[in-house]
């Protein structure tokens, strides 16, 4: 063939389907009816599911009722404390996104619209399973009763600020509470988790371990590696993606590439996928809690895409008018988390309207008591902050001498 005919390359940039100023369009996005898509036995064969790769598990229907082989695995009391746990991570954001417009703390990032994934897939979780999360699963700490005033203390950097001022706010961390420190790298956390779950199977532990990532850091080298690891070795770890449509201040689009889903990266690997109903408390407990019973019975990882919608902000430094409609979050198909479950609930004869408005104001005075409470020991710029002395500690086993004499030289 004569080079000079044919065509000139030219490289293909993908683009959202709308920009600022347009109607949002969310056709791309393919819902089956909630209850249609089947549940495997826990023990089936990654390649006998490839399906559900390409599907979404729903349990909620548009009535509120709970259908289909996933449903049915949760207690209205379980209900009831998931539906408040949502409420009070909703009113714990709106009490911080507040208190960093004041000046009190530099950064902060809400879950709006993302509470169901991390308060429903906590509870699949057992005492000593280890989260490696993202900067916006603060929900998993929410459901496990860890304190909102010392969640606060680490946004302030205060006095009684756990992480001693060291970590960004939200970057928190608690081993008691199976929440790996947060790092500010992306992806990072995908190849430590695949880590630790080797360790524990090593050790022949009981525990998993559960990796988090965000859309637009699938993207990231360090999320390939850990399916290499997870997939050759069989870990005991979940490997969680939370598809909330926006990475910082690019579409979805970007990161998943031509696979399709982001669920079908894992298919490659022999690692079965799933892509699940975000918003949808009911079904993210079910398919967080199948596959915490194939990790536990040394069946290997599993895959599962959160399939849900950021409504606000990427951060507190982030205008999202700027690349997308600014009522896209009001046309998202699959709705409020809260308000799903709500509905749920009510339409089941345990919830009412004037029972939930009691609940939110209950919620909004505990969220403000723990707020009153935490700048009692000081704010970003206000109050009492951690020894400066601490900065020489929590390094190293043994202090090295270059140290010490640092540290001595500093007076302390």
């Amino acid at each position: 063939m004569d080079i000079s005919e044919t065509p000139h390359l030219s490289l293909h940039v993908p683009e959202p389907a709308v920009r600022p100023g347009g109607e949002p369009d969310f056709s791309n996005v393919k819902i089956p009816k909630a209850g249609t898509v089947p549940r495997p036995e826990v023990d089936a064969a990654p390649e006998s599911m490839r399906d559900l790769a390409y599907s979404i598990i729903r349990v909620l229907n548009h009535q509120g009722e709970a259908v289909g082989p996933w449903a049915g695995l949760l207690s209205d009391e379980d209900l009831l404390v998931g539906l408040k746990n949502m409420m009070r991570l909703r009113a714990f954001d709106a009490r911080m996104l507040m208190a960093q417009r004041q000046g009190k703390t530099s950064f902060y990032m809400q879950h709006l619209g993302e509470e169901a994934v991390s308060c429903a897939f906590r509870k699949a979780l057992s005492k000593g399973d280890m989260n490696f999360p993202t900067y916006r699963q603060a929900g998993l700490l929410i459901a496990d009763d860890y304190p909102l005033v010392t969640m606060m203390n680490q946004i302030y950097s205060n006095e009684l600020d756990p992480l001693h001022g060291r970590q960004l706010p939200v970057l928190y961390s608690s081993k008691e509470h199976g929440f790996f420190t947060v790092s500010g790298n992306l992806a990072t956390q995908y190849v430590q988790a695949v880590g630790w779950a080797m360790a524990s199977a090593i050790k022949g532990d009981t525990k998993i371990a559960a990796a988090w990532i965000g859309d637009g850091s699938t993207a990231e080298s360090d999320f390939h590696s850990a399916l290499v690891f997870a997939s050759t070795y069989k870990a005991p770890v979940i490997l969680n993606i939370v598809n909330n449509q926006w990475a910082i201040s690019t579409f979805q689009g970007i990161a998943r590439g031509g696979s399709g889903t982001f669920a079908a990266r894992g298919l490659g690997f022999g690692i079965p996928a799933l892509r699940v109903d975000g918003n949808d408390y009911l079904a993210v407990y079910a398919v967080a809690r199948w596959a915490v019973e194939r990790a536990r019975r040394n069946l290997g990882p599993t895959l599962i895409e959160y399939v849900t919608y950021r409504v606000g902000a990427h951060s507190t430094s982030d205008d999202p008018s700027a690349y997308r409609p600014k009522t896209e979050s009001e046309a998202w198909p699959l709705g409020d988390p809260v308000l799903r479950l709500k509905k749920h609930l009510i339409l089941r004869g345990v919830w009412s309207e004037e029972r939930h408005r009691q609940a939110e104001a209950e919620i909004a005075d505990e969220v403000l008591e723990a707020q009153r409470e935490a700048e009692s020991h000081g704010t970003l710029h206000e109050g009492k902050k951690p020894p400066k002395k601490d900065i020489f500690e929590g390094v190293y086993a043994e202090m090295p001498p270059h140290l010490a004499r640092q540290r001595q030289k500093a007076g302390w």
